[in-house]
């Protein structure tokens, strides 16, 4: 295997041009062997090999600097830096993460995992390079499902402006975000296609950025070629080049969606080798609901920055939406002010994504949302520890960062009667922004109030004593399994709260706990810092009642087993358990 000679893009370069698609093959051997047992981004890495190769093939990484959008399309640039043993060597899989990380390697500048921050990050590099008078090529990489994100766009704007020296953007062109792509400038994308780079209507130029185009954009030789003609530039430029994504995978090639990340599969047959089981998921429970919503309420309207299947939505439900769904692009920022709008009028406006992106539209929420007080309805998947757990996709500070908006009510059902009447109820209500949490754990089924509309109302699920459990969300359940250890191991039965609502206080209800109970435990599915459970300590420090708070630290965990991590947290029911032993004595 020619690959096994390269440990690093020196050693590409000693290999003949005409072995290249060769060394292609050989890296999507690779990529199968990862992501057939481990799964991963699919489509955007078996579409951009040939254009790493071209990369590195031309350029001095890491003297010359490569910043990979969104990152998930890097493996084939970690195979050529020395870290192929993560792709062909089973045992070795885990020493590699999906995405860019510089503490694997001196040719990652960047730890990435969110889309549209290339260009500016690589603009930063360019001019920080400029004013240490340092001389080498800087490269942002980014798919066109990227360039509808503000901050790409901001980037490109500064970069055409401001910038007299060496930078080169290559736009990744597969036509192709996660779904089907929107936004006006791919239109202007495909009319430079169509002419192969020649339209008069260039966005690129309008800027300021030089550009050329390279239709071959899985053609070795045709890259290396654009590439030659780009190194050492001293202007910035736009390279736009037109990839397949998923080439090599004909199933990935004509399911472009399905493919862009994968679970662990059979090759033959493209089928999952992994069960997630038959029976109900909030995926479902959700586009259900959503379509069911849609079709009785006309009034209704889905927007999503980029993100429909975090709620389930795939082609089949969008057609069904057809002009009660409006797809943002990859733009937070936007698709929230948007609703904001939407609900001005007196329309029903449903934001979904995961909470992870949700994060970018932090000052949108504040100033276009809840400063107007404009009944916007907030969807966020993943925001449970056991979701995602890269580390640039944890959903796990949500609940700190947005429960001290104020006006914002942030409800976290506990079931899915309680999901569905939340729903109902904040999509109808025309009072307050709300944010609802998707429960992260499997779908349980328990009787539900149908009206949220008296705020910060928790609901005392069993009366007790002496101990109370206030579990929020979906570590209700959680706090089920802990009444029935404390019963067991105690020998009394606690008091166990199902509180719904994460952003304020029933200051009614925590006063009146006072009266039998000595100990009040919190449990949440997030960081404890500026969480729910602090708030609750806070209500209880001028007295004598003792609250223990359980969650995670603030930190940026990476890639960890959910199970060992409440372990480490101290989280377990029977750790949970041994602590009210030694703090009832």
């Amino acid at each position: 295997m020619i690959l096994d000679k390269i440990n690093s893009p020196a050693d590409l370069k000693k290999i003949s041009v005409s072995e290249l698609p060769v060394v292609a093959n050989e890296i999507r051997e690779g990529l199968f062997n990862r992501l057939t047992k481990i799964g991963g981004h699919f489509g955007p890495n078996f579409g951009f090999v040939e254009a790493t190769i071209a990369l590195h093939y031309v350029f001095d990484s890491p003297n010359d600097k490569f910043v990979f959008d969104v990152s998930h399309q890097a493996y084939a640039h970690k195979m050529l830096t020395g870290r192929k043993a993560g792709y062909f060597d089973d045992s070795r899989f885990s020493e590699d993460s999906g995405y860019t990380n510089p503490d694997e390697s001196e040719h990652d500048f960047f730890n990435i995992g969110h889309t549209s921050t290339s260009i500016a990050l690589a603009l930063g590099l360019a001019k920080g390079r400029d004013i240490l008078g340092k001389k080498e090529n800087i490269i942002a990489i980014i798919g066109d499902g990227s360039l509808s994100g503000g901050e790409a766009l901001e980037a490109l704007s500064v970069a055409g402006s401001e910038l007299n020296s060496n930078f080169i953007v290559v736009v990744n062109d597969n036509e192709q975000a996660i779904a089907e792509t929107h936004g006006g400038l791919y239109k202007n994308l495909k009319a430079l296609r169509d002419s192969n780079g020649k339209s008069e209507n260039n966005m690129f130029k309008a800027w300021g950025l030089d550009y050329i185009y390279e239709e071959n954009g899985n053609d070795i030789a045709s890259l290396i070629a654009v590439f030659e003609k780009v190194r050492d530039s001293n202007r910035p430029v736009v390279v736009h080049i037109h990839t397949q994504k998923g080439k090599g995978y004909e199933l990935a090639e004509k399911d472009k969606e399905g493919w862009h990340w994968c679970v662990p599969f059979d090759r033959a047959t493209g089928k999952p080798t992994v069960n997630f089981g038959s029976g109900e998921s909030y995926f479902g429970v959700t586009s259900q609901y959503i379509v069911e919503k849609a079709k009785k309420d006309k009034d209704f309207v889905v927007v999503t920055p980029a993100m429909p299947m975090s709620v389930g939505l795939g082609p089949e439900e969008r057609a069904k939406l057809g002009s009660q769904y409006i797809d943002t692009g990859i733009a937070e920022e936007a698709a929230v002010a948007i609703a904001s709008g939407i609900a001005r009028r007196g329309a029903k406006p449903l934001v979904v994504t995961n909470m992870t992106f949700l994060q970018r539209a932090y000052d949108q929420i504040s100033q276009d949302v809840c400063i107007n007080k404009t009944p916007v309805t907030m969807l966020m998947n993943y925001s449970s520890f056991d979701g995602l757990t890269d580390v640039t996709h944890l959903g796990i500070f949500g609940l700190a960062a947005f429960t001290n908006i104020p006006n914002l009510v942030v409800l976290c059902p506990s079931s899915a009667e309680e999901y569905i009447s939340m729903l109902d109820w904040s999509i109808d209500q025309k009072e307050n922004p709300v944010l609802i949490l998707i429960p992260g754990n499997a779908v349980s089924h328990r009787p539900s109030d149908k009206n949220y509309s008296a705020l910060n109302r928790f609901k005392i699920e069993e009366q007790g004593e002496k101990v109370a459990v206030i579990a929020l969300g979906d570590f209700f359940q959680k706090g089920e399994e802990l009444a029935s250890a404390i019963k067991e191991g105690c020998g009394f039965t606690p008091t166990l709260i199902n509180p719904r609502f994460a952003s304020g206080l029933d200051k009614e209800l925590l006063s009146s706990l006072e009266k039998d109970h000595q100990l009040v435990i919190t449990l949440e599915d997030g960081i404890l810092e500026g969480g729910f459970g602090q708030k609750i300590a806070s209500f209880y420090g001028p007295d004598k009642m003792l609250v223990k708070n359980y969650g995670l630290k603030k930190q940026f965990y990476d890639r960890y087993n959910p199970s060992e991590l409440l372990q480490e947290c101290g989280m377990t029911t029977e750790q949970i358990v041994e602590d009210i032993k030694a703090l009832l004595k």
